[in-house]
């Protein structure tokens, strides 16, 4: 089977899981949420070994563990936020100045968007359709990215942390973007609001600002995949780099503007 043979059939697969268990909710997407966090984890550690220790890697686990069994068990947002926040101030304060940043930025990195996918997805026929307009603005962004990057080239959007990245594709991608997240808004809740557009462009600058992050993460430890978890594209991070971004950045707007227990509502 050749590469692009893998990479269709992987993407098939894992967009068919997402979907399957996001409209399941409840336990089943909270096991996908968690499943992300730990494999993006597994994945930052690998990359980032030569910039920790076992302790701080150690803790780090822990804490990531107990994060994610109280998301499961009672999504206590307090609790989890605090363990999450107080774990990588002890791994950062532990690992000194030389070792203890990349394995906390990492806890961080891996927790919280685990957090904020199961909170947006909720119980609710809202958190459902969250979820989806995530998805819809995400992967569009990245489809018309790539293709309205390589078709017209131009100048490189920011070759320090990628390459091949143009702003052509940046342009395109976000566009592209808010199309997907306002037909899809206006296919599920025709009154969504003129947020809509504005949240969409929102959620696609920031995807595109998560995935040139993952990639600088990568060239500075001379890394072209975050694992090879996935056949034909690497690893995880290498694929939700740009989701996780935009569902941390979903849930923080509708937590502030909305309540931190149904972020959802900010959208529809």
């Amino acid at each position: 089977m050749s590469n692009l043979q893998k990479r269709i059939l992987s993407a098939i697969v894992l967009i068919a899981i997402a979907v399957v268990l996001t409209w399941l909710g409840g336990l089943a997407f909270g096991i996908l949420s968690c499943a992300i966090g730990l494999s993006m984890f597994y994945e930052w550690q690998l990359i980032t070994a030569d910039r920790s220790t076992s302790v701080t890697r150690g803790i780090a686990w822990v804490c990531l563990i107990i994060v994610l069994a109280v998301l499961l068990l009672s999504q206590h947002i307090l609790l989890m936020l605090g363990i999450l926040f107080a774990g990588a101030v002890l791994v950062a304060v532990l690992g000194g100045r030389q070792f203890g940043y990349w394995p906390a930025f990492g806890l961080v990195y891996a927790g919280f968007p685990s957090i904020a996918l199961t909170l947006l997805r909720g119980d609710t026929g809202d958190g459902f359709a969250a979820i989806l307009f995530l998805f819809a603005v995400v992967w569009a962004t990245d489809i018309f990215a790539y293709f309205n990057g390589r078709a017209l080239g131009g100048p490189k959007l920011a070759p320090r942390f990628s390459p091949n990245k143009t702003w052509a594709g940046a342009f395109g991608g976000a566009a592209a973007g808010v199309a997907a997240g306002v037909g899809l808004a206006a296919f599920v809740a025709p009154a969504g609001g003129v947020s809509i557009p504005l949240i969409a462009l929102a959620l696609s600058i920031i995807a595109q600002i998560g995935d040139l992050g993952e990639s600088w993460v990568k060239r500075r430890f001379g890394v072209k995949d975050s694992s090879q978890l996935i056949p034909g594209h690497g690893g995880v991070m290498d694929r939700v780099d740009g989701l996780v971004a935009a569902a941390a950045l979903l849930y923080v707007i509708g937590a502030i503007l909305v309540t931190p227990e149904t972020p959802y509502d900010i959208l529809f």
